[in-house]
């Protein structure tokens, strides 16, 4: 047996209740596009992931986003699941202090627990460059975070009265 079911074993036998507490989840939109406009990604097969530094001093959070393109209501509740559990068991595999968004491709809602372990797994490495490379300082003005990803504009220019063409007659 693997070490996090004995785990999972350990903590049912002490009474303790199992799953991921509401503390390691991101929950709101706000907190999903501020990591997901800010973040690093990394790909894999079946998901992308998104890591970005969390703006208090907490420990790492999770959060999955999977459409209706992808699978029907209880596979995308059944993916969200298996990530939950995937992230709680092996809390090494991810960057500390860093919130992760991560969005399921198709196929996601075939793989098991193992599979997705082993696919996490395997971008151990890119992920702990991503969450380096998400440290960095971004020189962007504070309102530029408001808006999608586009670069702060300065001020409008006054509008001025166009004139007509020269060789178009103008209505009376």
């Amino acid at each position: 047996m693997s070490a996090g079911v004995d785990v999972a074993r350990a903590e049912r036998q002490e009474g303790r209740r199992e799953g991921l507490p509401r503390s390691d989840r991101l929950r709101r939109r706000r907190e999903f596009l501020l990591v997901q406009r800010s973040g690093k990604r990394v790909h894999t097969e079946h998901f992308i992931l998104i890591v970005s530094p969390r703006s208090d001093s907490g420990g790492g959070r999770l959060g999955v986003t999977i459409t209706k393109k992808v699978a029907g209501a209880v596979g995308r509740n059944r993916v969200k699941r298996v990530l939950r559990e995937v992230f709680r068991r092996n809390r090494h595999y991810f960057p500390r202090g860093y919130d992760l968004v991560v969005i399921a491709k198709s196929g996601a809602p075939l793989l098991g627990y193992e599979a997705v372990r082993h696919e996490v797994g395997r971008v151990r490495r890119a992920l702990a460059k991503a969450a380096a490379r998400s440290a960095l300082p971004v020189e962007a003005s504070p309102d530029a975070s408001a808006r999608s990803g586009s670069p702060p504009r300065g001020p409008r220019a006054p509008r001025t009265e166009r004139s007509p063409a020269p060789d178009r007659k103008t209505r009376p």
